[in-house]
């Protein structure tokens, strides 16, 4: 079996992550959360999704550093909990990691160019499929330099915004406990990029120390930034008004009466969710390649670049597929049940992290987390709306019965 070139550090997997995850909260998914939840509740439902993130991100480090290798828990559901859970965890992370950067593309398009924002994703697809072909190390200099510029333009904002704040809009009660889970779902959505360094793992240097390292620090800083991003956003615009918001960081800018600011923000819009699509479609490779090593998918795709060091038939088809619903599908669509599939991913992920037993040298009490994050996982995936619950759980049925009809 070829392997992966080890390359990245703890700072490289930390960028990978702040990639990962920076930008997909605040500029897709804040909207919809709020129209869920409300005031307050939008910010109860991002506590929950980030400690929720905070538990698998726990689990999906101690598991990471002991299998140090790609597939993240499609690897360690058939190490721990048997062939169909790894099977079942592999075909949910493709299938709605896959859909996620459909989602992402589309909202480059959005973003950049309205009117022709099929033609600018399938663009952006081609373009971060390239940079990805290049090799993992070029992946992390490129990320690092995205994460940068899209730090620059969110202080920006919060500078702007803080100014305009009113803590009369922050205290709407907002919406039901059921709306607060479905936007916890949502929201969920933002935070899903920690664990990429774990997809990553054959592909980091002295994984039993970066990989513990690298998962929370990055999950800590993201979570710091959206609690912030958040209070500004409902201070300035309210949950009504952030409901119905196209770009919600722009429309905060231009209420706190710098209008002439709102074009850098959705230039730092494009540029954070390409940071996101560029990470993304790199994992979404690496847990191609490992399921085709098992020939859970087609054996073809088991091929390692001999100069690049990248599964570049793996990366390659994936893009395809993204190309193909980024030309037929629905941004919001694509988010729900991308929402639902991963939920039930890092579900799987906390069950076999049990299965690893007591660590007495760890200071967390990891295995309550491995728990609250495997009974959290469930809750906030059948509390999504239910076309998402419903397209998710059926797509994971086809991906049973095709393991039955396999075997």
């Amino acid at each position: 079996m070829e392997r992966l070139a080890r390359r990245l550090g703890v700072r490289d997997a930390v960028v990978i992550g702040l990639g990962s995850m920076l930008g997909a909260g605040v500029f897709v998914v804040f909207a919809p959360a709020a129209a869920a939840a409300g005031g307050v509740g939008l910010l109860v439902a991002l506590a929950l999704a980030g400690f929720v993130a905070f538990c698998n991100a726990t689990s999906s480090a101690r598991l990471a550093a002991r299998y140090p290798e790609s597939g993240g828990t499609y690897v360690y559901g058939r190490e721990r909990l048997g062939p169909f859970a790894g099977f079942l965890a592999g075909w949910g992370f493709v299938v709605g990691k896959t859909a996620s950067c459909a989602a992402m593309a589309l909202t480059v398009g959005a973003y950049l160019w309205p009117g022709q924002a099929r033609l600018v994703a399938v663009a952006a697809v081609v373009a971060v499929t390239a940079v990805n072909l290049r090799g993992v190390a070029k992946t992390a200099t490129a990320t690092r330099i995205l994460v940068v510029v899209v730090l620059a333009v969110l202080t920006l904002v919060a500078v702007a915004g803080a100014t305009g704040v009113s803590l009369d809009r922050i205290a709407d009660p907002g919406g039901s406990a059921r709306g607060v889970l479905t936007a916890a779902g949502l929201l969920f959505f933002a935070f899903a990029g920690y664990a990429r360094v774990a997809t990553l793992g054959e592909e980091v240097r002295d994984p039993e120390r970066t990989i513990p390292r690298a998962v929370p620090l990055a999950l800590g800083l993201v979570l710091v930034g959206y609690l912030a991003l958040a209070v500004i956003a409902l201070g300035v615009l309210g949950p009504d008004r952030l409901a119905g918001s196209a770009a919600p960081l722009a429309d905060v800018v231009t209420a706190a009466g710098l209008p002439g600011l709102a074009w850098v923000v959705r230039a730092g819009a494009t540029v954070a969710v390409t940071g996101v699509l560029l990470s993304l479609l790199a994992g979404v490779g690496r847990t191609t390649l490992a399921m085709a090593r098992r020939r859970h998918l087609p054996g073809a795709l088991d091929a390692v670049h001999p100069v690049h060091r990248v599964p570049h038939r793996a990366e390659l088809a994936v893009a395809a597929v993204v190309v193909v619903i980024v030309v037929l599908g629905d941004v919001r669509d694509a988010i729900g049940f991308s929402s639902v599939t991963v939920l039930v991913y890092y579900a799987i992920t906390n069950a076999a992290a049990l299965t690893l037993g007591r660590e007495p040298e760890r200071k967390l009490p990891v295995r309550a987390l491995a728990v609250a994050g495997l009974a959290g996982c469930l809750l906030l995936a059948v509390n999504l709306p239910l076309s998402s619950v419903l397209a998710g759980f059926g797509v994971l049925a086809l991906g049973a019965l095709w393991y039955a009809v396999r075997r």
